[in-house]
């Protein structure tokens, strides 16, 4: 290729040897040609960042939450950096008292709020290792976790714990128990967000297990010193568990210098554009913190002495949150932004053919100046002032940055949102594995749109041929699977050490996501090359695995079940079993020959019925339920190149085929 503006060669490419696909040359962000920046001398662990912004910026606000009156939601009410240093000291102070060492894993279940930051800087402060919990992996996920990552010690939100009585949360951990029979051996305390009823601690003693109000934990500590151990960059910081392709979650060990690394990366990327972070910002916290992706915003925040304001908890309030908080950084994943999208678009189209001329002959003015080269605030400023204030008082009237991730946005969604929110709006890459960021895209280059840009300058990157895929990382134009090196990636999957060898190849780490880079550096992600796959919202689905529980379905003889990054649901194509469906037909009034009932809508609701209830009965979550059915008459077959000679679904035909 030729030289390419944002990223430099560091390594030549490699032709196939030794039964190893060929891999391409190995780049890295042309801001860090001569070396990677290291992070800031004397932070050596997570909690050094807050330690030192405690310091630093003791009067600032740092973590606020919306009053509660009478039900409703109300202003932000904030606590200093100062003030949440004095609670975190407390808190460890009492977690030391429980006989917590240094190295325990603790659990932190619940929304994000200020006491889970609060709680989990008490275990950065303790060197204890925190391991979010969180129910979206799926039925007994937490149980299995806890078990797993021998949590000794959870901090839990009241509604967690009091939502279906105390006997609910109790007989998770009665099952875990029975289960796992080791479990019992470390978790021994459970620490409330909240209050704690009397009928809740005498259910928690008869499991063995100590259950305290936050108020009440916090006296175990007081007026006790403990001098806080010695902490390495090398320390686990945390577990954070993630969907697996097959049944259990993975645990992703992340170190205290991951961390650091991708801090210092991303504040190397914005001050190369003067768009660095500050103590000036607030962030809105909505994104789960149990994700890597809120963590690793949350502590670049942290370490600027900036504003994290948390959500009320209603997805439908999250403008009303956004308006109240007014944040300067808005982080989402493109369902949110697709939301956002909408909604502008249908009032726009709602506000009279006056406005709604008005507002296109300003869009079309903007973008034609910003695809020229003009930066967005210079493109049209009377424009903005007229017609795009309006949409960037609707999200608080400050933001100033909007960073996509976790699943691909729309190119005309990205397009859009960056003429008419007067901000920078970046599409970015990674992986837990990865620390989160991996790639991020410039602002004012809308030639990257669709793309997640060039990789951050802590990260080196090449692509590794996928002969199978057809994708060749030594062509004119260079495609194969991502994989990525440098010291934000993860140290390997919690007692899992095969798996670990499997995308650890020689330092470096296989994504299992195929990329294409562009002639500008810039990288496009275009396939991916396992059968799972991310949904719009950002959760991971494993296709194998729900097309093995629908075929458990006695009327359908086999099933494909298909998604993509840009919808939020899932649908299917299956072939019914001949001699049921003729069966249900006469019995239910559909006549004629096969091919006419499998095309009847009372057939497909029924089917699709059939598929939602051993769904629900299997505890899938929402997301992984099909929400429409294609009936095929004719079986899957090699004839239409839809099965491989050992009868493997080859899933881009299904796709070409049934498109």
């Amino acid at each position: 290729m030729a030289q390419m503006k944002y990223v430099v060669e560091i390594e030549k490419a490699k032709e196939a040897t030794g039964g190893r696909p060929s891999v391409g040359p190995v780049y890295r962000n042309v801001l860090a040609k001569d070396g990677f920046r290291p992070p800031v001398e004397g932070i050596e662990s997570c909690w050094d960042i807050f330690r030192v912004s405690a310091e630093k910026y003791s009067s600032n606000p740092m973590l606020g939450q919306r009053e509660n009156i009478n039900g409703k939601a109300g202003k932000y009410v904030w606590l200093t950096y100062g003030e949440v240093y004095d609670i975190v000291s407390k808190v460890g102070a009492s977690i030391r008292s429980s006989g917590i060492k240094q190295g325990s894993r603790c659990g932190i279940y619940g929304v994000n709020c200020s006491k889970w930051v609060i709680s989990m800087q008490a275990c950065n402060a303790q060197g204890l290792c925190c391991v979010p919990l969180y129910d979206t992996l799926g039925a007994g996920a937490v149980d299995y976790i806890i078990c797993h990552a021998e949590i000794s010690i959870t901090f839990v939100q009241e509604t967690k714990i009091s939502e279906a009585s105390a006997l609910k949360i109790c007989s998770g951990f009665n099952m875990v128990l029975k289960t796992f029979p080791g479990a019992g051996k470390y978790l021994k305390t459970l620490v409330s967000f909240g209050k704690v009823t009397a009928e809740q601690k005498e259910v928690a003693d008869s499991f063995g297990l100590v259950i305290y109000s936050w108020d009440d934990f916090l006296q175990l500590g007081l007026n006790k010193q403990f001098d806080l151990p010695v902490k390495k960059k090398s320390d686990i910081c945390t577990i954070m568990y993630t969907s697996g392709t097959t049944g259990d979650p993975k645990g992703v060990v992340i170190s205290n210098d991951s961390i650091l690394s991708i801090i210092s990366g991303v504040n190397h990327h914005l001050e190369s554009m003067n768009e660095e972070f500050s103590e000036k910002d607030a962030y809105l916290s909505y994104l789960p913190l149990a994700h890597i992706f809120d963590r690793v915003l949350e502590e670049l925040m942290i370490s600027v002495g900036a504003s994290i304001g948390f959500w009320y908890g209603d997805i439908k309030l999250l403008m009303n949150d956004i308006k109240e908080l007014k944040p300067t950084v808005l982080c989402a994943v493109p369902r949110v932004l697709d939301r956002i999208y909408s909604g502008l678009v249908e009032k726009i189209s709602s506000g009279g053919i006056l406005k709604y001329s008005m507002f296109n002959i300003a869009y079309s003015y903007k973008l034609r100046n910003m695809s020229k080269g003009y930066k967005h605030e210079e493109a049209a400023p009377l424009f903005d002032k007229v017609i795009f204030s309006k949409v960037k008082e609707g999200l608080g009237g400050k933001v100033r940055l909007i960073l996509s991730g976790a699943a691909p946005l729309a190119t005309c969604v990205e397009t859009f949102l960056r003429v008419v929110t007067c901000a920078h709006v970046l599409q970015g890459y990674g992986l837990t594995e990865t620390c989160a960021g991996s790639f991020v895209s410039e602002p004012n280059e809308l030639s990257m749109i669709g793309t997640v840009g060039p990789p951050l300058p802590n990260v080196d990157v090449c692509l590794a041929s996928v002969p199978d895929m057809g994708y060749n990382a030594l062509a004119s134009t260079p495609r194969g699977e991502i994989c990525l090196r440098g010291n934000s990636l993860f140290s390997g999957y919690y007692k899992q050490e095969e798996l670990t060898k499997e995308v650890m190849v020689d330092g470096w780490f296989h994504t299992g996501d195929i990329g294409e880079w562009q002639p500008d550096g810039s990288m496009k992600i275009i396939d991916r090359k396992k059968n799972i796959f991310k949904l719009s919202q950002g959760e991971y689905v494993s296709v194998e695995k729900l097309e093995s529980i629908y075929s458990l379905v006695s009327s359908i003889d086999s099933i494909w079940v298909y998604g993509n990054s840009f919808e939020s649901f899932l649908v299917a194509v299956a072939n019914p079993n001949k001699e049921f469906l003729e069966r249900w037909g006469e019995e239910n009034g559909v006549l004629g020959d096969f091919s006419t009932i499998c095309d009847s809508q009372k057939a497909k609701a029924y089917i699709l019925g059939e598929l939602v209830n051993i769904g629900k009965e299997k505890k899938l979550k929402g997301f992984e339920l099909i929400k429409a059915v294609h009936l095929d008459p004719i079986p899957f077959d090699m004839d239409r190149d839809l099965l491989t000679p050992t009868f493997k679904k080859k899933r881009a035909q299904f796709l070409k085929y049934y498109q």
